[in-house]
Formats: C-alpha cells, structure tokens, sequence
C-alpha cells in the first residue's frame, strides 16, 4: 500500500495511517483509492477492537485529485463512476463493519478529507483556528462526490447542510462542535490519540453503526416528503437560478442530488452522487473552474508571471507604509494593510481629511464587533497601526508608499516628489492608478527604478485582487518587493506590463463602455442588465457605471485626450461617449451623485431611472444571445489584444485578473479560457459574425487568427 500503512497497538486498536509518500498532504488519487481498498481487504481478516483514522500530515487530509478529474472525459464515464462506487464502498464498509471507526482529525479536511471523516463513527479534531472543515467542491464546478451529498443532509437535515454543499462552506472547530459536525475538541496531537483510543475502548463491546444506519432512524428535519422541505423546495430551483442566472451546473446537481437522494436508500444515494459528480467532473464549466481558481491561482500566487531575477530575489515583510491620499481608495487601502499588521501613515492635505479616512477602519471594524467577528482588542489593535497626518516628514520611515489621489497627471507628480524628498533611499514608491501609464508618472520620481504600479480595486479592503504594473525602468527588485508585499497583505497578485488603462482598466472600459453604446443604438437598458446578468456577470455595465461615476470615466477620456494630443494621435471614439455625455449634461452622474442610469430611493431598492426612456427611446430588439455574447466577446478580444502586445504576460495572469478584478464570468475560467473552451475556430468565426453587425471592435486580432489557422492551444509554456 503507497499511501496507507495499517498499524496495531497494545489494545487491538487499528491504525489506518494516511501517508502519502509523494506529496506534502493527502490526496483521493489512485493511489490513496487503491491503498484503501487493499486496506480494506486486510482488516476484512482481522480480528480488532476499531480503527483510529489518522493522517502523518499537517493537514488531515487534502481532497480530490484535481489532476485526475481535471484530465476527465466523458467518453471515460463508466469506468470512472465505478472508481467512485469501488471507494465509496471501500468508505461505507467502514462505517458498516460493527466496530467504532474514529476520525483523528489533527488538521484541515476538506472535500474528500471531510468525506472520510463523515464515514467515522466519532470525529475529534484538535481545536485550532488554523483547521477548517467543510466541502469546498462547488467553488470548483463540482459536487462532493464521496459521500457528502448523502451523509451531511443525514447527519443535520437537508436545509441545514445545504450551505456546506451549495456555498461551500467552512467552519473553524468551535463552530463545527456547536453545528454538531465534531463529537469532541482536543488541544494536543496526544490528547486527540488519547481521546480515539478511549472512545474505542469505551465502544467496543456491542455494535457501534451510524445515525442514519440505525433502525429508528429519522432525517433532521425530514427527508424531501415533508411538508416544510416540501415547501422550501418547491420554490428552491427559482432561488437557485435567480442566483446562477443558470451558468454554473453544480448548485443545481448538488440540489438535485440532496433531494432525490433523500427519498431512497443510502446505497441508491450514493450511486445518485456518483452520476451527477462524473456528469459534472467530465463537464467544461468544472474544467474551466479548476484549470483557473486551482491550478492557474496556485501558480500566480507562486510567482509564475516573475521573472527569474525578481523570483529568486530574497524580501523581507514591510513593517510600515505610508498611504497618501486619505479619500475612499486610500483609506480602504490602509484599512487592509493594517489587519495585516503593517503599520501604515495615512496623509492627506489636511489632518481633517486624514481623520476622516481612517474613520472607514472604525466603522467597518465596528460592524465586524457588533457581528461578534472580531474582539475588541484586534480591533484596537488594528486602528492603533493607522497614523492619520497631513505632514510628508512622517513618511520618513516608510519602506513602501502607495499614492492613491486624483487621476491628475500633475497632482501626481506633485504629491510624488514631496513624498520621495521623505523617504529612505530604498523606498519603493507606488502609484494606484487605474490608467495613466506608469511610465510616464515615473518621470517625476528622482528613482524610476523604484517606481511602480499597485492598482487596487474598489473596494480595497474586500476586493482580493491587486494590479501590479512594471514601467519601463522599473527594477526587478523593486518588482519582487512589490510581488511580497501584495501576498503579505492577503491579496493575489497579477503582473503586467505599462501601457495606458494597462490590463484591467482597459477591459473593464471596454465592458461599460460597450453596455452604455447600446443604449445609443436603442436597445432597451433592462434588456443590457438583464443579458449581463445572463451571461454570468455579477453586475450589469450600467450598474457598475454608476458605481464608478459617469464622472470619473468622462475624465478619465479627457485625460486620454490630452496625453494623445501630445503626442500626435487621434484619440479614439466610442458609441457611449455621447450617452455619457447627455448623462452628465442632465445631472445623472452615477450613484454618489445622486443618480444615474439607476434611481435610488432612500430605504428602497435601486430601479433603471425612468428617463432613459425618453433620452434613448428603445427602437431595437436585439436577440439576447448577441447583447450577451457583446459583452463577453468586447472584454475576450480586448484581453486577447493585451496578450498580444505583451501588456499580459501569461493567460493565466489574464483569466485571474479578469474574473478577480473586473467581475468576468466566473463559470469561463476568465477571459482567455472563455475563448478557449468556445473553440478558437467557432470563436473567431462569431467574432467576424459580431464585427460584420456591430462594429470594428469584434473584428479578430492577428493572434486569434493565426491560433485559429495553426491549431496552436492558448496556454502558458509548461
């Protein structure tokens, strides 16, 4: 056996040890799936008193083999639904054989790892904050397919488990005793041994069996049949797609399989869970999930994007930083890096206006108390690292400062050289700016080669993604620093290239800018939100103008304006740039001013303003499948150019960044894999479609086209 060794101690008591020899934790890879049959077949011929389950690892256990079931295909459905029934058999022989099974949980399971837990008659874990339970498979375009669509409704009721299954949800020990998902809490590695030998010597004489395996047993709640599950689930599948807007197939088989698996016997159940898992496993949405919150994450986050020198090069964790520009970026910016523990000084022009910022940590640390999230000590302790001033000589100290005013070219040089006439010569100085090229902001710092870009995104304190942007002398060193910082702080960074609204700012423009051109053309505005939301968009592009001012994106334009005047080119046109014009001419300007394309009443639900209507009557019916695929084509092909002129250095970079930071898909697996898992061919070809309709902007670039002709996948080098 490679990944189980069986051990027995003084008291006849088995020890299934989990130790995979090849990986750091444990995986449900053939080999675990073999060992555990092979040890199933052992203890078959043995005489024991139970059987403790344990792992040699940090963790209890890991999960699924992500490579095997991202490697799926259909055509190999029934031998792959037989390995799924042959380990389940191999679980539930466990939990069926009479003596007690205890599941020594001395860190992490999830996924299979908590599966294997759930087939245990008794759970201890160790009671850490660092341990999480629970079944993150829907995250991923999956369903829990050993046993846990059909042990957790068992075990607490179908409406209490459904948020485990349908939202993947994790809990910390504490919580999983008090939800009843544990039986004990122990403080030690030895205590946990100590505990799993007691209960079995306590157990051991009579027949131990599950809940759901003894006679009189009931479901929490009652199975699909009763009244009151009979009534949620009647109106379940309209929540549900209300929710996916029917892009993502898992939440819909993990209800199917609850329900349907409610009704039978819990061998039937099992093999329900198997259909549905291998029908969604050897599905493209799963597919396009792992290969980009999976593998393509794990690898960002690795350092993938840098290159050699700036990954091999050593940093040290900042200790403090300066934030200048205390307005809605700014303190949000230094609220996230103060629950970091970075010390952070917060300047503004005024130490009213520096106040005023560090007021956004009070009110969002306040809510977290009120919430019971957070002590009161963290929460103090967190405010205590924001120094609000309005003097640049307390920067003196600073290690990184981020500059988060104005998008004004001169307002940012100006705050860039009183801030660097401060700090130490190896401070690394950073802009947030969402489109003025680094490049050219660089030229008002005495040290280009410490200048770069960190492009938060709105929310800051929330929002898990952060734009890094090299200028042309930017250094490798100050890329590395920068790279460190950004995962100190809990954020995924992605790496690109200088080049005006750079990677994300670009494509998001093109998002809004393509919805708000319809309604040029006109197209009905609740028919634009509604595609959007179709296609899988969290927000529709006339919402999200609002959210970001009509405002702002008219100066944004302007400042795109000058900077081509400068150097002699003409400055590019867009249908929504007179929409946006009209807007502001009659005082919608977006949310923050009151209203926009959207009307909010005060204590009610936002609603598209009434006045669209005669501003840009509706005089086309365009078939939603074209305004969907509008929206996601614009944003594919705009991602696809910056790939191309090397603004993006790798497509897993894009795919992370477009779902992570301007709110693509997430059932596309981002931006570039759209294109891919549509067909390069069938792509370009519906490009062509789209250009000949609607414009220009679809037409295909050269690289789609040469990819297309070629065959070639567009993917990163191994």
């Amino acid at each position: 056996m490679k990944s189980i060794r069986l051990e027995k101690d003084d008291h006849n008591i088995v020890h299934l040890i989990m130790d995979n020899p090849n990986a750091s934790a444990n995986v449900m890879d053939r080999d675990f799936t073999e060992s555990l049959s092979a040890a199933v077949e052992q203890l078959k011929q043995q005489e024991f008193s139970g059987i403790i389950v344990r792992s040699t690892k940090n963790t209890f256990f890991a999960g699924g083999d992500l490579k095997s079931l991202f490697a799926a295909k259909i055509e190999e459905a029934k031998p792959f639904f037989e390995s799924c029934e042959s380990m389940k058999a191999n679980l539930r022989w466990l939990e069926t054989q009479g003596k007690p099974v205890v599941a020594a949980i001395n860190g992490t399971a999830l996924g299979g790892g908590w599966e294997i837990a759930l087939s245990c008659h008794q759970r201890i874990v160790i009671d850490s904050t660092a341990i999480k339970l629970g079944l993150p498979e829907v995250t991923l375009g999956l369903l829990p397919g050993g046993g846990g669509c059909v042990r957790m409704p068992r075990l607490l009721g179908i409406q209490e488990s459904l948020p485990y299954l349908l939202e993947g949800k994790q809990v910390r020990p504490q919580q999983a005793l008090k939800a009843g998902l544990v039986h004990q809490l122990v403080t030690s590695e030895n205590e946990l041994l100590e505990k799993a030998v007691s209960y079995i010597r306590e157990n051991s004489e009579q027949p131990v069996a599950q809940p759901w395996d003894q006679p009189d047993y009931r479901m929490p709640g009652g199975d699909a049949k009763n009244p009151k599950n009979a009534q949620l689930l009647m109106i379940a599948p309209a929540m549900l797609e209300k929710k996916t807007k029917g892009c993502l197939p898992a939440p819909e088989s993990i209800m199917a399989t609850v329900v349907e698996g409610s009704r039978v016997d819990f061998e039937t159940a099992t093999r329900i869970e198997s259909r549905h898992f291998v029908g969604l496993a050897c599905g493209q949405v799963a597919k396009n999930m792992i290969g980009t919150f999976w593998f393509a994450l794990n690898e960002v986050k690795a350092g993938a994007s840098l290159p050699a020198a700036a990954r091999d090069h050593k940093t040290s964790p900042m200790q403090k930083i300066g934030i200048l520009g205390a307005g809605m970026m700014g303190s949000a910016i230094a609220y996230a890096c103060a629950s970091k523990g970075v010390d952070v000084v917060l300047k503004d022009v005024s130490m009213e206006g520096a106040l005023a910022g560090k007021q956004y940590a009070e009110k969002s640390l306040q809510k977290r108390l009120q919430r019971g999230r957070i002590t009161e000590d963290k929460v103090n302790q967190i405010l205590s690292r924001i120094t609000p001033t309005d003097s640049n000589t307390d920067l003196a100290d600073c290690e990184l400062v981020i500059e988060a005013v104005f998008e004004d070219r001169e307002l940012k040089r100006k705050v860039t050289q009183e801030a660097e006439a401060q700090l130490p010569k190896n401070a690394v100085f950073a802009s947030n700016t969402s489109t003025l090229p680094i490049t050219g902001l660089a030229q008002a710092s005495d040290r280009p080669q410490q200048f770069i870009g960190l492009h938060f995104f709105s929310p800051a304190d929330k929002m898990p993604l952060v734009e890094i942007i090299c200028g042309e002398q930017t250094s490798d060193e100050t890329l590395a620093q920068a790279f460190a910082f950004v995962l100190q702080i809990g954020k995924t960074p992605i790496v690109v290239n200088d080049s005006r609204g750079f990677f994300t700012s670009r494509v998001f423009g093109c998002f809004t800018n393509e919805g708000i051109g319809m309604l040029s053309e006109g197209v009905n505005p609740a028919t634009i939100e509604n595609a959007a939301a179709l296609a899988g968009f969290p927000v529709g592009p006339l919402a999200v103008s609002d959210e970001v001012s009509l405002t702002l994106m008219s100066r944004i334009r302007q400042q795109t304006i000058n900077d081509l005047q400068k150097e002699g080119k003409p400055a590019p046109t867009h249908p929504a740039d007179g929409v946006i014009d009209r807007m502001l001419e009659v005082g919608r300007a977006g949310k923050a001013a009151g209203g926009g394309f959207y009307t909010y009443p005060e204590g009610g639900k936002k609603h598209l303003w009434s006045g669209l209507e005669k501003e840009f009557p509706a005089k086309k019916a365009l078939p939603i499948e074209d305004v969907k695929e509008r929206l996601l084509f614009i944003m594919a092909l705009e991602t696809l150019r910056c790939y191309q002129e090397d603004v993006l250095r790798s497509v897993r970079d894009a795919n992370i960044g477009s779902i992570f930071g301007i709110g693509f898909p997430p059932w596309t697996g981002g931006a570039l894999q759209y294109i891919s898992q549509f067909g390069l061919k069938a792509f370009t070809q519906r490009a062509q479609q789209l250009a000949d309709a609607y414009g220009d902007r679809f037409a295909p670039p050269a690289i789609l086209l040469d990819l297309a002709e070629s065959g070639k996948a567009l993917a990163d080098n191994p």
